[in-house]
């Protein structure tokens, strides 16, 4: 890479939310659009690219699966997160009306998230989704009917130079979500967002998280329970489990948490190592600062 810069990657296009929480991340770095969240990840790892920040999470909409996936399948390392507020926007060209709308296009995530705005305000729009919130406001630019409109963000209304015909539209104000930032390398410190004080701590504690996959072994009576145990064990706080499907293995499912503590703290170290002792594999993805919330 020829700049001194930070280089961040995201899926989609200038204007998206991915956009801005990398910037809300890394302030100072120029930041880079990629068709797909498989691009980005190869970008990563290639090196044309020193970050990327990616949607894992929504509170309305549930997980990001194909980027859990992606994290099985890529030696990327979590060195980072932020919670960032989405504030949805239904964008038309100028001189366009609500009633008018025949067409709605966006992110399927998105469109989730508007559930209820779509069915009462547009209930017989033809919904259409797209790859990306602003890819999808850049294309009502460029198609040029007053009858089509997109979802998406104030910063793709600008970006685009459309017109908001409705401010503000998903279905509950508390619309969060978290974004990843990963690296190709461990860092020596946790890096990106502020850090939060530890609840139950009266020091200014760093709040630090660990993520991490693993696999059950087969034919393991109480193999879950015993899994989840050898965290409570050490009085460990779980924040989220999740499972998915783990390909090629039908009927088999490969479990995400995310806990808090490093990895190098030791009753965190002692916890991976019993269960990578009754677990068919475990992958550590990270420990990085827990993220602020950004409204």
């Amino acid at each position: 890479m020829t700049t001194s810069k930070l280089q961040v990657a995201f899926q989609g296009e200038i204007g998206a939310y991915s956009e801005e929480a990398a910037l809300a991340l890394y302030p100072e770095a120029e930041t880079r659009p990629f068709p797909s969240f498989e691009a980005v990840f190869a970008a990563v790892e290639m090196g044309s690219v020193n970050r990327a920040v990616l949607p894992i999470e929504n509170s309305l909409f549930g997980s990001v699966h194909q980027n859990y996936d992606l994290l099985r399948e890529h030696n990327l390392r979590i060195v980072g997160e932020v919670q960032l507020r989405i504030k949805h926007q239904l964008l038309s060209l100028e001189g366009s009306r609500l009633d008018l709308i025949t067409h709605v296009f966006s992110h399927p995530q998105a469109l989730g998230q508007c559930q209820r705005f779509l069915k009462e305000r547009l209930p017989n729009a033809e919904i259409v989704p797209s790859y990306d919130t602003a890819g999808a406001a850049k294309k009502i630019s460029v198609m040029g009917q007053k009858t089509h409109a997109a979802i998406a963000s104030r910063a793709a209304a600008v970006e685009y130079g459309l017109f908001t015909l409705a401010s503000d539209i998903e279905s509950n104000q508390e619309n969060y979500t978290r974004f990843l930032a990963l690296s190709s390398h461990e860092l020596e410190a946790p890096e990106g967002s502020e850090s939060r004080i530890t609840p139950d701590s009266g020091n200014a504690e760093v709040e630090i998280k660990t993520s991490l996959l693993y696999a059950q072994k087969e034919n393991l009576p109480g193999g879950l329970f015993k899994s989840l145990a050898v965290f409570a064990l050490r009085d460990i706080d779980l924040y989220k489990i999740e499972s998915r499907p783990l390909i090629g293995s039908p009927g088999k499912y490969i479990f995400y948490l995310d806990l808090r503590g490093h990895q190098d703290d030791e009753k965190v170290k002692n916890a991976l190592h019993h269960l990578q002792e009754i677990a068919a594999f475990v992958k550590v993805l990270g420990s990085y600062k827990s993220g602020r919330f950004i409204s």
